[in-house]
């Protein structure tokens, strides 16, 4: 996928007790990759990359923007999901973007991993 596109490709780094649940990918219409991960207890990790998003806002889910967030160098944003899950979005309301929900985890734990996001390719 990532020599596929022309945007970042990013790739969670986590420890052991995580495996990819499922993912999707398409190139058409500027490409779109959505990949799962499910870890201990769980948990969950949503990584939603590229064109998926058409509507204004950027596809997050309803919650409150709670900050800036390192998102592999960059700054995203962190939102406390009504869910109780949290999201970091990165270039929310761009023809390509990038979401990632973390479900069943805290707050420190969820910047870590936005922190750690690692572009794949390049």
């Amino acid at each position: 996928m990532a020599a596929a596109v022309d945007w970042p490709v990013y790739c969670p780094v986590l420890p052991d007790g995580w495996f990819v649940e499922n993912g999707q990918y398409r190139l058409a219409d500027g490409g779109r990759l959505e990949i799962v991960y499910q870890g201990p207890q769980r948990a969950t990790i949503t990584l939603d990359e590229g064109a998926f998003c058409t509507i204004q806002g950027g596809c997050v889910p309803p919650g409150d923007d709670v900050g800036a967030v390192a998102f592999d160098g960059q700054q995203g944003t962190l939102v406390a999901l009504d869910d109780g899950s949290w999201g970091v979005a990165l270039d929310r309301e761009a023809a390509i973007s990038w979401l990632l929900i973390v479900t069943g985890l805290d707050e420190a734990t969820t910047r870590s991993i936005a922190r750690g996001l690692v572009a794949v390719g390049t």
